[in-house]
């Protein structure tokens, strides 16, 4: 057999820490090179020397791409998918050392000499030597590595199964990667005549609170979406204020009923979601003038485990109607008070009553003009798009003011969850038993990946179309942004997340265990994957029970 040049925690060490100097910040030239230099990696290893088709780019956006690379055994068609991301956030709270954020070993003893700057917590991580700081070392470049040892170890043993690394960028902004890989998977299913058995991610571990130490397998994903609201006031002079309303007055009633909203929070299996918050509230207003803001907008970020879209509307719908009659006697009394005639109730409409309504009046030409004109200015992201569309309709159609537009903003990711699975069921208990036996491991399980991820786009399973009330409030849906659900319910195998221990994500001290990544979580994948091949799993059915 030959030599593997990742089948070491050393040799994967070096190859994390090589990965990791890749810059890959979403959106930048380094995430669109990030893929080639994967590529390059493995066309190193003799199985895709041998098998160059079985290694490929695909395209996503913005000349962005993901990686697919196959491992087929000649007799398999059980085929477990390996699914990672590659870009990373930003580096700006690295300061003066923000050129080291890329070098892990570099960092984590230049940290060594300016302790004092870091949290309590990091301090002792850093003096213990058990952890080596930088920027994707966490999230998510080590799983990532682990992947691509996955396979290389594969290909020299000839494990009959199959395994399909996937690796994709714009997972921390609108995982369009991710999205773009789903109708792919489908292709290569049938090209390589696979049987997708397992979505297995290896995004890290996140602590469930503060100081958590645990170590934890996932087998679901918790989801999000952003219920959002565009403000629609009447506008007039500060020197007479009563004749129009503001939209930050109108937003101010919304914002304080959505923010830690309970009606919008939900527990399943003993878990439950985060509290909704409010990511933006601001004014449309571009410039200083004595005109009163009239027109204003909101995101709110809910979190999602059985809930679809349309349910998650039906309850914004409700929380904005509690909102506006609030607005409304609030602004009467004021008016009462001043003996001045108040203007028309603020109302609520939702995004695709006012599409309907513009449409009507001036034709579907229109309106999509009006979505080609906004979808023009690259240098807005999907959020804002999304606010400009409802408020150019809007200022075509002020006989609907003052109102609340509900909307959805970009992105959605679906909640999806496998716990019930016998083949996932089975896998966890392998897990739980080896950490323990093997490297004294305490593994717990977690229903909801808590930090999201790209096993949302996989294994779609609302059965009620409750994704249309998305498409159909969503003002860039078709044209910057849209989501596969078709494709999604064809990707039917569950998902599962094992992923290496660390801490402090997006923050300047993120680090990874060394230990934890490097030996106890390959040895508990590779045993993994190893039980759906000795049969002991594989001939469990992968329905839920």
């Amino acid at each position: 057999m030959e030599q593997l040049m990742w089948g070491t925690p050393e040799a994967l060490r070096r190859l994390l820490c090589e990965v990791v100097s890749w810059k890959s910040m979403t959106l930048t030239e380094g995430e669109r090179e990030f893929p080639l230099k994967v590529r390059a990696k493995l066309q190193e290893l003799a199985y895709y020397k041998e098998n160059p088709n079985f290694l490929s780019l695909h395209d996503v956006d913005l000349d962005r791409h993901f990686l697919t690379a196959l491992y087929k055994h000649p007799d398999a068609l059980e085929t477990i998918v390996l699914i990672s991301h590659f870009d990373t956030v930003n580096t700006e709270e690295y300061g003066d050392i923000e050129e080291f954020a890329y070098q892990p070993e570099e960092l984590t003893k230049l940290l060594l000499s300016r302790m004092d700057e870091l949290p309590e917590n990091a301090q002792q991580d850093l003096k213990s030597g058990e952890y080596l700081f930088g920027r994707g070392t966490m999230d998510m470049k080590m799983g990532l590595v682990m992947h691509m040892g996955l396979i290389e170890k594969a290909a020299a043993e000839q494990w009959p199964i199959n395994l399909l690394l996937l690796t994709v960028p714009d997972e921390e902004v609108n995982s369009a990667g991710m999205r773009a890989a789903v109708t792919k998977l489908l292709e290569l299913k049938e090209v390589h005549q696979l049987s997708y058995s397992l979505f297995l991610n290896g995004e890290p571990v996140f602590s469930q609170e503060p100081g958590d130490r645990n170590y934890y397998v996932y087998s679901g994903s918790i989801g999000k979406i952003m219920p959002s609201a565009l403000f629609y006031g009447k506008e007039t002079h500060v020197g007479e204020p009563l004749s129009g309303i503001t939209a930050p007055y109108i937003a101010s009633f919304l914002t304080q009923r959505m923010e830690w909203n309970q009606s919008l929070q939900e527990t399943v299996k003993g878990e439950t979601t985060p509290l909704p918050v409010t990511l933006q509230q601001k004014d449309l207003k571009l410039e200083y003038s004595v005109q009163t803001p009239y027109r204003a907008a909101a995101l709110y970020n809910v979190f999602l485990m059985e809930r679809n879209a349309d349910e998650i509307m039906r309850i914004f719908e409700t929380v904005a109607a509690d909102a506006a009659r609030a607005c409304n006697l609030a602004y009467r009394e004021v008016c009462k008070a001043q003996a001045v005639d108040a203007l028309r109730e603020v109302r609520v409409i939702r995004y695709e009553e006012l599409q309907e309504h513009a449409i009507h009046k001036y034709g579907p030409d229109f309106v999509e003009g009006v979505k080609a004109a906004v979808n023009k200015h690259t240098e807005w992201d999907d959020r804002e798009k999304s606010f400009r569309i409802a408020d150019t309709l809007m200022i075509e159609c002020q006989e609907l003011a003052p109102a609340m537009v509900l909307l959805f903003a970009p992105p959605y990711y679906p909640a999806v969850n496998s716990s019930a699975n016998a083949l996932v069921k089975q896998c966890v208990e392998y897990v739980k038993k080896q950490g323990l036996q093997q490297f004294g491991l305490d593994v717990g399980q977690v229903h909801y990946f808590n930090g999201i991820s790209d096993l949302s786009y996989v294994n779609y399973q609302d059965l009620e179309d409750g994704w249309t009330a998305f498409k159909a409030n969503t003002p860039v849906w078709g044209r910057s942004y849209s989501i596969p659900f078709a494709a999604m319910a064809e990707l039917q195998a569950p998902v599962l997340n094992v992923g290496p221990f660390g801490k402090d994500a997006h923050k300047r001290t993120e680090r990874l265990h060394i230990k934890n990544a490097f030996e106890e979580v390959p040895a508990l994948v590779e045993g993994m994957i190893r039980e759906v091949i000795s049969g002991n799993l594989s001939t469990i059915s992968t329905c839920s029970e």
